[in-house]
């Protein structure tokens, strides 16, 4: 029973990272299957909730076939990632390093995607991190981005690690 409020309290302090759906930008099919739907590749767009002027697209697997059409397949866990600068970088708030930027569920139960973010202070480089969790056992397999932050018009750029906690 105690359960259910920690798992009630981690979905409360994951909620800047649930807070907004990512942007399909289009799916390709990769293996064709008759009467159920195709696997496919399906590539996302999402702008980092806490920094404007940052936006990340990444591709993920889809499976078809009837589990996957149902909703019930295990994703696998390779994922792309590219993040870019999009506009004036603006920091909403402070950050921890390795905070989650956009979390996804990958499986009906316990198997999630996330995509968290850093500072290299050195660099003034946001780095951009993706990569699959199960509650017992993760997967290595990952994906890297960096943004550079670069003066847009005529502000200057902001240093990143100003923002740091």
């Amino acid at each position: 029973m105690r359960l259910i409020p920690a798992v009630l309290l981690a979905l409360v302090a994951a909620s800047p990272a649930l807070a907004q759906s990512p942007d399909l930008i289009f799916k390709k099919s990769t293996v064709f299957r008759l009467l159920t739907p195709d696997d496919k590749l399906a590539t996302y767009a999402i702008d980092d909730p806490e920094i404007d002027g940052v936006a990340c697209h990444y591709t993920v697997p889809e499976r078809g076939g009837v589990a996957g059409g149902l909703g019930l397949a295990e994703e696998v866990s390779d994922v792309s990632l590219a993040c870019r600068q999009v506009g004036p970088v603006k920091f909403k708030a402070k950050f921890e390093q390795g905070d989650v930027m956009f979390r996804q569920s990958r499986s009906l139960l316990f198997k999630r995607m996330q995509i968290v973010r850093g500072c290299d202070e050195k660099r003034n480089v946001l780095v951009y991190l993706v990569y699959s969790d199960k509650l017992i056992d993760g997967s290595p397999k990952n994906s890297t981005s960096s943004v550079p932050i670069m003066p847009w018009g005529m502000a200057e750029a902001p240093r990143c690690k100003d923002w740091l906690k």
